[in-house]
């Protein structure tokens, strides 16, 4: 059954693309048919996938905001170890404003992917770095929600008011959403201050913290500027060996859920 990932943080410079475009390639590398969908009128998720986000004929934008099929929007992945693609653009900046005025506006990207989702094992949608009504459309669309976190002061309060979010959209309009895990980005070990913040996570949330940790890897801060996943860039870096290492953990996870469930019907 398909799976939706949002990845979402209101702070910026957490990680939040990197995760998702490298976590996508990773998921491709475990034979998983993937869609990459972008919905940050930043498009950086676009740029770091390989495509010029002026190109394409349609983005997220017309899905959202003129109802064009989601189908004739997708890019196709080029080759196997690729996945698809929904792009986004500057386009999408007017979008917030225009949402607000929209009969069911929280629901339109669930509706969109409505007619895609079953084509791919796995959905990852790219949040913007806010939580406006397109990250609104992102969680109410996903199934669970991956948190990247930079281990650094402000940390903790951003994410109190995240999570105060999340648990609001499941109350009241998706309520199979659920936090797929919190992931440490950007980690240096060296750092008292990224272990001490580190520690404090795993006090408050147990098991919700990912044991995969993403480390600070120049390979992985280059690999954006190519266009392409840092698994395509450098797969031996510790940055390619990270995110594979979370997708196979994000893998065992959604395994021991569905076998809880089969256990408790």
């Amino acid at each position: 059954m398909s799976k939706v990932l949002a990845v979402a943080n209101q702070k910026g410079g957490v990680g939040k693309t990197t995760t998702s475009v490298n976590l996508a390639a990773s998921l491709v590398a475990t034979r998983k048919k993937v869609l990459l969908v972008d919905i940050d009128p930043q498009g950086n998720a676009t740029s770091g996938a390989g495509v010029n986000k002026n190109e394409p004929d349609y983005t997220i934008y017309d899905v959202l905001m003129e109802d064009t099929p989601m189908e004739q929007a997708i890019i196709p992945a080029k080759d196997d170890t690729e996945f698809d693609l929904l792009p986004a653009n500057g386009d999408l900046t007017g979008a917030e404003a225009q949402l607000l005025n929209m009969s069911v506006k929280e629901s339109r990207l669930r509706n969109a992917l409505a007619r895609v989702r079953n084509n791919y094992d796995y959905v990852v949608v790219d949040c913007p770095p806010s939580l406006n009504m397109l990250t609104v459309n992102g969680l109410v669309a996903a199934d669970s929600v991956i948190v990247p976190i930079q281990c650094e002061y402000y940390a903790l309060e951003g994410l109190t008011a995240l999570m105060n979010t999340i648990e609001k959209i499941r109350s009241v309009l998706n309520p199979r959403l659920h936090i797929g895990g919190i992931l440490r980005t950007m980690y240096d070990p060296r750092n008292t201050l990224s272990n001490d913040v580190s520690n404090q996570l795993i006090n408050h949330f147990g098991d919700k913290v990912y044991r995969t940790i993403i480390p600070r890897n120049v390979r992985l801060a280059e690999a954006p500027s190519h266009g392409t996943p840092v698994i395509t860039y450098d797969k031996k870096s510790r940055g390619a060996m990270s995110y594979l290492a979370l997708a196979g953990e994000l893998l065992r996870r959604e395994h021991e859920i569905e076998k809880a469930k089969a256990a408790a019907e």
